[in-house]
């Protein structure tokens, strides 16, 4: 089960990465490090494209204030990328759920 999470992780961090036009690292592995790197570029670099990113993929700016307040020992970076993975998990659920639970319109009700 973790494996699978794991996998699952680094497929939705490649398609932050693929969206949003993000240079692969040197190993061409793209893990929570590589994406907590790059956002800590982009926030001493490039804020706003990084405000710009989130507000894309709709990641909550209160509990992103709140867990920079209640951490402030913690790498931002890090606490940025868990919120875009987690983010990003939560809108392929909803599709998967949307799509697996929605039935077959019928021909004279289609627009």
């Amino acid at each position: 089960m973790l494996s699978f999470i794991h996998m699952e992780k680094a497929a939705l961090i490649q398609e932050i990465a693929k969206t949003y036009d993000l240079p692969a690292n040197q190993g061409g592995e793209l893990n929570r490090d590589w994406l907590a790197g790059w956002i800590n570029e982009l926030l001493t670099h490039d804020f706003q494209r990084l405000v710009s990113i989130l507000y894309r993929v709709d990641v909550d700016e209160i509990k992103l204030r709140y867990l920079l307040a209640k951490h402030p020992d913690t790498d931002a970076g890090i606490i940025i990328a868990d919120l875009l993975i987690e983010r990003q998990l939560q809108k392929k659920n909803t599709r998967t759920g949307f799509n697996s639970t929605s039935e077959p319109i019928d021909e004279n009700e289609k627009w």
